[in-house]
């Protein structure tokens, strides 16, 4: 109907029902597609009662239940009568790994994930002791850092995980609902919970059919988008590119990587073309406010409910427009918007304000946007402070409005207190060093580094071995059966025939200096020392297969790891042809006190060898022992194969692990206790096959040399696994491959071209503008005592002849903690004077 009340309720004025549909045409050299995912619908499975009973929900609506932007103001509450739950219930794999009802056979690889966050989460905004319970087949929690979440959910929040697939929902009289499931045990077991949530699947975008039949590219048998593992990002299309869940139900962090990826991949095609339709942004002239009084402007954000839910905002409107110096203060829905940006520009200019407060959410997000707004206005971009009143106040008091209020009033003092003595900085341009160094010569450095020359890009590859390939030297083949060896032998002949891929062999890195744009690397060969000046890094520097000790791995010849297992393959072993009894054991040097994470390949691999074997001869017994069976995304097609193949599964844990021995005759001896029956299993292999995990190889002097940070295990960390998943907090530097993580070819191939579109982000340019917010030396008052060269974490300052210290303002971080060392006060932190760090302080403590 066209009854217009979204027009009226819509405060953004976002909703016009005039507009009428326009078509454009527009001339493009290439396509990516990212058309996203449609959430199952439940309705179907009809034993859970969605849709008919009000505390049966599916996971984005218990998620909206948590938002503080939703219904209920972020308070955990049950739909039917507003009564807050003490005991709720995830259903896993609703709509994923399901052939019958569901008709989606492929596991969505988000659903485990975000069900421990809810979980956890639910915990956190319950007043009650609150019983939650997580129902699955399969715990696949492979991501990075994915398995010490879930076991922190278990551990040290008390989420109860039962392994069980709850087949019916029974409602009660009062709205509560009975499920029955099978203990391990094999008891029956019934219990009663206040809420269902319903973990949905990932299915494909509704459109995704048409979108393909326009463009003319194919889908896979599931509707999504079909591509190669060797060319992850491309469709059947030449020129049309894809990424995020079109392409195959994945989780943000690779998602987000996965878009990069697809940029770079459309960029080399599209080289020539650059820079032929930009158009050149023109600049106001910067405002000269010197000998003015300060006129600030405060802009308080409502930021939804965010922070209007719970703070007063026309309170803490009202109280700033009270402080010094202060000429005009308003409130809105979300300043980040587009018409608040405007609108703030419009004002600034119309008061003569020359200093600006925004108080919403998060500098480290939207600084540097609120910064270019005022800049377009004709201030410069340092005139400005901010107040983080969500995550410093609203975020951290919920239920306590009053507080909140309160603080985020304090806060606001502070701020404008800084901004009366804020000062404009200015910043200088540096030319770029237009070359990308990559150190790693496997599938991701040599992707990395073709990626890069072919955008007419200078690049240095290092590789500390004779030889190039990594670990995929030792790979067969993909998931899907493509050969890892052909692609390899042609990769590596690419990266030595191009004339912009300088290669450099049984190399080393010396020293490593600089900063973004600006980097100077010694490298140290066998017969010389090689200086070579760039203005990125990519680190792809591998990782290693990890080598047991357990299971009688060196001790006995017919056991072998994965790796083993594909030169066996490989070179027509007879003992492959021989064996008629195979065991594989999953985990090994994974999920364990040593190496806490899933090493993300294992499950496939051992899917992948064992149908192998059985096609080669249906009469081999073929067994898989394991923990979880973690074939994600369209590898659960591997994991339904091996089934229907007659391969046998049997599940341990890590109290009850399956032993091996050698028996007096030197023949092996296999135990495990079945997890159905609870009796032993015992078998006689010919040979056994240990799914050993990828550790992290012996590279931390070289990240010591580039200062870039390692997790506990030693895999590079990224600067924010969702918003940079292949950044580091160095700028200019950056990562690829397994030296971040275990993950399979394609996805070292996607990261490698992701890593490559975030340098070209510096590499294209000319020129970048370096100092404003860096330390400055003042000569007269220093000492030349070395604190500050002691204290840089990045080893910038340095004493000049003439006997004081000398920063670099193009290399420096603006960390402050020479400033905050140095003795003798000779160190300035421009835009964190103590004159404005004093006045920020000193406001705090007056009374509001």
């Amino acid at each position: 109907s066209e009854c217009l009340q979204c027009v009226d309720a819509c405060l953004a004025h976002a909703v016009d029902h005039s507009m009428v549909p326009e078509e454009h045409k527009i001339d493009v050299g290439a396509i990516i597609l990212s058309p996203g995912f449609t959430p199952f619908e439940p309705s179907v499975m009809t034993t859970y009662c969605y849709g008919h009973s009000p505390n049966v929900m599916t996971s984005l609506e218990f998620e909206r239940i948590l938002s503080a932007s939703g219904p209920y103001g972020g308070h955990l509450v049950r739909p039917s009568d507003n009564r807050e739950p003490e005991k709720i219930a995830w259903l896993q794999c609703v709509g994923s790994r399901d052939i019958n009802k569901g008709d989606h056979s492929y596991c969505s690889g988000v659903c485990c994930m975000y069900a421990n966050k809810q979980a956890i989460i639910a915990k956190e905004h319950s007043d009650l002791t609150l019983d939650t319970a997580i129902f699955f087949m399969d715990m696949r929690t492979h991501g990075k850092e994915f398995d010490k979440y879930n076991m922190r959910a278990e551990d040290d929040n008390g989420v109860r995980f039962i392994r069980s697939r709850i087949h019916s929902v029974f409602p009660e009289p009062d709205d509560t609902y009975r499920l029955v499931y099978s203990s391990e045990a094999g008891n029956t077991i019934e219990e009663i919970f206040d809420m269902v949530v319903l973990s949905l699947g990932l299915a494909p975008s509704k459109d995704a059919g048409i979108l393909a039949e326009k463009l003319g590219i194919e889908l896979n048998c599931h509707n999504f988008a079909k591509t190669a593992d060797l060319s992850p990002v491309c469709t059947s299309k030449k020129g049309v590119y894809v990424c995020g869940t079109f392409q195959e139900p994945k989780d943000i962090p690779g998602a987000v990587m996965e878009a990069s990826a697809a940029a770079a991949t459309a960029a080399m095609a599209l080289t020539s073309g650059r820079w032929t339709q930009t158009r050149t942004r023109e600049l106001v002239p910067e405002i000269d406010f010197s000998g003015q009084d300060p006129k600030i402007g405060v802009f308080v954000c409502n930021c939804g409910i965010n922070i209007g839910g719970i703070a007063d905002v026309p309170a803490i409107r009202d109280y700033a427009a009270g402080l010094p110096h202060v000429v005009h203060v308003e409130d809105n829905l979300f300043s980040c918007s587009q018409d608040s940006q405007d609108h703030i520009k419009q004002v600034i200019i119309e008061k003569g304000i020359n200093r600006v407060v925004v108080a919403s959410c998060s500098p480290r997000t939207h600084e540097p946007l609120f910064q270019e707004t005022i800049r377009d206005a004709g201030l410069n971009k340092y005139l400005f402070e901010m107040a983080n009143i969500r995550d410093q106040n609203t975020w951290v008091h919920m239920k306590e409005p009053i507080k909140a209020t309160q603080k985020a009033k304090d806060l606001v003092r502070m701020a404008v207190a800084k901004a009366g003595f804020v000062e404009p900085l200015h910043q200088v341009s540096l030319a770029i060093k237009k070359s990308l160094l990559v150190i790693g010569g496997g599938v991701a450095g040599m992707e990395a580094a073709l990626s890069a020359a072919a955008q007419d890009i200078e690049v240095h590859l290092v590789e500390k071995t004779s030889g190039l390939g990594g670990i995929a030297a030792r790979l067969n083949s993909t998931w899907q059966g493509e050969n890892i060896q052909a692609y390899l032998e042609d990769l590596v002949a690419r990266t030595k025939a191009h004339p912009h891929i300088h290669l450099y062999l049984d190399t080393e890195v010396l020293s490593f200096t600089g900063a973004m744009g600006n980097f100077i690397t010694n490298l140290k060969s066998k017969e010389k020392q090689i200086p070579v000046e760039h203005g990125a890094a990519i680190l792809a520097t591998g990782a290693k297969e990890y080598k047991p000790s357990e299971y009688l791995y060196g001790d006995h010849p017919d056991v072998l790891t994965h790796l083993d297992m594909d030169a066996a393959l490989r070179e027509n072993d007879d003992r492959i042809k021989l064996a008629s009894v195979i065991v594989f054991i999953q985990c090994v040097g994974s999920r364990n006190e040593e190496n806490p994470f899933c090493s993300k390949i294992c499950c496939t691999h051992s899917l992948k060898s064992a149908i192998a074997l059985k096609e080669m001869n249906p009469k081999k017994r073929v067994y898989v022992v394991y923990r979880d069976i973690r074939s994600y995304g369209f590898r659960e097609e591997l994991y339904q194969k091996a089934r229907q193949l007659g391969i046998l599964f049997f599940r341990y844990d890590l109290e009850k692990k399956p032993r091996l021995r050698k028996n007096s005759n030197k023949e092996l001896e296999f135990s495990i206790i079945d997890h159905v029956l609870g009796i032993p299993l015992i078998v006689h292999p010919d040979l056994v096959v240990l799914a050993s995990g990828i550790v992290p190889a012996d590279n931390k002097p070289l990240f010591e040399k580039f200062k870039v940070p390692v997790n506990n295990e030693g895999f590079l960390v990224e600067a924010h696994a969702k918003l940079r998943p292949v950044d580091f907090a160095s700028e200019g530097l950056f990562v690829a491959g397994l030296a971040h993580y275990p993950k399979p070819v394609e996805e070292s191939i996607a990261q490698a071209r992701a890593a490559v579109a975030r340098a070209m982000t510096i590499l294209s340019r000319d020129s970048l503008m370096v100092g404003g917010v860096v330390a400055e030396v003042t000569a007269e008052k220093c000492a030349a005592c070395l604190t500050c060269v002691r204290t840089c974490p990045y080893e910038i300052p340095s004493i000049h002849l003439d006997g004081y210290a000398l920063i670099d303002a193009s290399q420096c971080h603006g960390c402050g903690a020479c400033v905050a060392e140095c003795p003798g006060k000779a160190i300035v932190l421009n835009h964190f004077t103590d004159q404005q760090i004093m006045a920020k302080t000193n406001a705090l403590f007056e009374v509001a």
